[in-house]
């Protein structure tokens, strides 16, 4: 196989040459496993929802054990406990480790971003392999220390973020590599606005805490506040949002819609998928209808407790970005809010766009990375190019991995995605059709031309389509993730962590890859406080121009739960 001088340079800076040159199978009793098929006793620090789903994959249908579950509200991971029954079970997490560390080698967590540090830092300091869910943490300041944890404690680690499983990703990394587009100044990368409700001006009066929940537990590190289940107010206000951005009909849960009824990703028409990340879109009506103002779903909304779409979808949507164009925290020059909706309280605003710079890195150029975020969908198409034009041609260019894969669904529908219900079908009444699109939700402007990804990377393409129809790939040089042609990237994904926790290849998105890449992503998140460019210090771990944002870059950790390596 021959490779050109520039792709080759690339993929040694991606670290995709294993040490023993390309198709080595690294010993897998290294860390003392007797052989491969012994089986890890896992644990997780979630018994429901996507930790769960994490968790299920892992396990493989028995291939692992589960011996430990933690989780605060055990109405929602009901169903975690149910299904391992005899599993040790807690509420709160540092009495798993405490109790029932003995027997546990490795830790699935994903409670809201917020606790993501504090869990994933005590497993690791007791020797506990982690997966860890999307985004790694909610800070900057968190996610380099969970990059120098992970240096520290040798253990093997995984961000959630499946689409680097994908082969789709991996082609796009090497299509970009291959000169085939030029050098990339701009990334343009979107999503419509969030599922969960944000932009509320009050809090609600406290209600009950459920016997059910360890309110105390879920807070964490955050600062006290009393548990609220909403009132009709919020109600009325959940309302009057779906009915403005069209969230629940026609939009991304509407039928059709993505993660609605029917759509790519989404609920089939007879109920929630068995499990994984599609289940999220019938998560959140769930919150919703269920008058749930923090929980179980809604944090992520919140200032203290989450990342809003920055760190929930823009880490699926940028990972081909990052891994492609080498976006290291260290090359960042400045992190700006171009744009936003007024700023409330305590919540995400509904809209915003951010602009990351990043400096050159090795032969590449240097490159402006857009995220938006809005009721519109599409941000961006090539200037001078029809949306019409910028689709594949369906039937016709390269088919890379599964058709659709996990997941593998198209932002805002356009020519592969099914169309909302005709006038008097079942469901159709008041749904709008998909706002057109192109089928990308990530598109890469280089100096020779367009190129674009779907979903969390699970699909890439050139733009116009008609270039696309007529290309042939490079020659594969990254290594394919273990399974994922299968389609179900999302098992792969949590094999290839498991293949490392018995002492094989570190993990595709380990924290030495996902650290940064987190770490630079949120800093989005603290770029909204601030109006103008913010001057990044990577040295420092700090903007230098805006003392005041600092705040939001490491956060202020509630008496007893400070975190250090």
């Amino acid at each position: 196989m021959k490779f050109s001088r520039r792709s080759f340079f690339f993929g040694a800076l991606a670290g995709a040459v294993p040490a023993g040159g390309f198709g080595s199978t690294p010993s897998l009793s290294r860390l003392g496993y007797k052989s491969p098929n012994e089986k890890l006793n896992l644990a997780a620090i979630g018994a429901g929802s996507q930790p769960l789903a994490d968790l299920k994959k892992a396990w493989s249908d028995g291939a692992e054990n589960v011996v430990a579950l933690a989780d605060c509200d055990w109405t929602r991971g009901k169903e975690g406990l149910a299904l391992f029954p005899k599993a040790a079970k807690y509420k709160d997490f540092r009495q798993m480790l405490d109790k029932s560390g003995k027997d546990i080698d490795a830790v699935v967590i994903g409670p809201p971003d917020h606790m993501h540090a504090v869990c994933t830092l005590a497993c690791m300091q007791l020797g506990k392999h982690v997966y860890c869910e999307k985004p790694l943490t909610r800070t900057a300041w968190e996610a380099r220390l969970l990059t120098q944890a992970a240096e520290k404690y040798k253990v093997a680690t995984q961000m959630g973020n499946q689409g680097y499983s994908h082969d789709a990703t991996r082609v796009a990394a090497e299509i970009l590599w291959s000169g085939e587009i030029g050098d990339v100044t701009e990334v343009h990368a979107w999503n419509r606005s969030a599922m969960w409700p944000q932009g509320m001006t009050k809090i609600p009066a406290p209600t009950p805490v459920p016997d059910t929940i360890d309110w105390d537990v879920w807070l964490g590190c955050a600062e006290y506040r009393p548990y609220t289940a909403g009132d009709q107010a919020y109600q009325d206000f959940i309302a009057a949002r779906n009915a403005k951005i069209g969230r629940i009909g026609g939009g991304m849960l509407g039928p059709g819609g993505p993660g609605g009824p029917g759509g790519p990703g989404g609920m089939p028409p007879g109920g929630p998928p068995g499990g994984g990340r599609e289940s999220e879109a019938m998560m959140a009506v769930a919150a919703q209808m269920s008058g749930g103002f923090y929980m179980p779903f809604n944090w992520r909304g919140f200032y203290d407790f989450g990342t809003s779409l920055i760190g929930d979808w823009g880490v699926h949507t940028l990972g081909p970005a990052n891994w492609a164009l080498q976006l290291h925290p260290k090359y960042l020059i400045s992190v700006e809010c171009i744009k936003k909706d007024p700023l409330p309280a305590f919540t995400f605003p509904d809209e915003l766009a951010l602009r990351f710079d990043f400096a050159a890195r090795g032969a590449m150029p240097p490159v402006s990375v857009y995220w938006y975020h809005h009721a519109g969908g599409d941000a961006y198409n090539p200037p001078g190019m029809t949306v019409a034009q910028a689709r594949k041609i369906p039937g016709t260019g390269p088919q890379v991995g599964p058709a659709q894969g996990e997941g593998g669904f198209f932002i805002g529908g356009g020519s592969q995605a099914p169309k909302a219900p005709a006038a008097g079908a079942p469901g159709a009444a008041g749904i709008p059709p998909m706002p057109d699109s192109n089928g990308y939700n990530c598109i890469f402007a280089g100096t020779k031309g367009y190129m674009g990804t779907s979903g969390r990377g699970e699909a890439v393409g050139l733009l116009p389509g008609s270039r696309w129809a007529e290309y042939k790939l490079p020659l594969p040089y990254l290594q394919r993730s273990p399974g994922a042609s299968t389609g179900d990237n999302h098992a792969a994904h949590c094999r290839d962590w498991v293949r490392a926790c018995k002492g094989g290849a570190p993990a595709c998105s380990n924290f030495s890859i996902g650290g940064p890449y987190t770490e630079w992503l949120v800093l989005g998140a603290a770029a909204i406080h601030a109006d103008g460019k913010l001057m990044w210090n990577y040295e420092k771990g700090e903007f230098t121009n805006n003392r005041e944002v600092n705040k939001w870059v490491k956060p202020v950790f509630r008496k007893g739960w400070e975190i250090k390596l």
